[in-house]
């Protein structure tokens, strides 16, 4: 699988293959040196990828210089897929995703947006129509601290939307996104973009996109 990801994506214009490698600590000493925007992470293990996920995040200089990850799961693997968003990965791939899918996560993780499988995406669409992503009562509380605005901002920033994007949509410049998002994470306790996806999900403010 590694070899095939590098033949891929080393063979398209926009995108340069820095290293690949077997070993965590390889990785975590080559995000030290080569600063990648992204990372693509395979492993059989959820624990092992959340691991290294936390790992990128907490030894870059702040979380919006950590580079992006992008990890492979195993399908049906629920329990996996909320652990290694709240660890901070920005995409989330099933194992046998198209070589389409790998190239359109790389390009969407390296912009700073998230990605996340059509699986994926069937699974939070089942998880609101069970109810068993009702709205934890202290996410709801976290919620409520955050101004009209800034739940609006956080409502894009769930869908997946850019800053840019989120500026064009809202008619405020992108500085103003970036500040209305400090002040969301500081005020619920989140670290990058991709636990903002989840929190997102959580208090039901994209519940209406499924």
């Amino acid at each position: 699988m590694r070899e095939g990801l590098h033949t891929l994506l080393d063979a398209l214009p926009d995108i340069d293959v820095l290293a690949s490698t077997e070993s965590q600590m390889e990785t975590l000493q080559l995000a030290r040196t080569q600063r990648p925007d992204v990372v693509l992470i395979g492993t059989s293990e959820v624990a092992a990828a959340v691991r290294l996920v936390r790992r990128l995040v907490d030894e870059a200089r702040s979380p919006d210089a950590a580079p992006g990850s992008v990890v492979f799961h195993l399908r049906g693997d629920d329990q996996g897929v909320a652990e290694l968003l709240r660890a901070g990965s920005r995409g989330l791939l099933n194992r046998d995703a198209t070589s389409a899918q790998v190239i359109a996560a790389t390009r969407a993780v390296a912009s700073g947006r998230a990605a996340v499988g059509p699986d994926v995406v069937d699974s939070l669409v089942e998880w609101f129509r069970d109810g068993s992503a009702a709205p934890r009562p202290e996410s709801g509380a976290e919620a409520g601290a955050l101004t009209g605005r800034e739940r609006q901002v956080l409502s894009l920033v769930g869908q997946g939307l850019s800053v840019d994007d989120i500026a064009g949509d809202l008619y405020i410049g992108a500085s103003t996104v970036r500040t209305h998002l400090h002040r969301i994470r500081h005020k619920v306790g989140l670290r990058d973009r991709a636990q903002l996806v989840a929190f997102a999900y959580r208090t039901g403010l994209v519940r209406h996109v499924a």
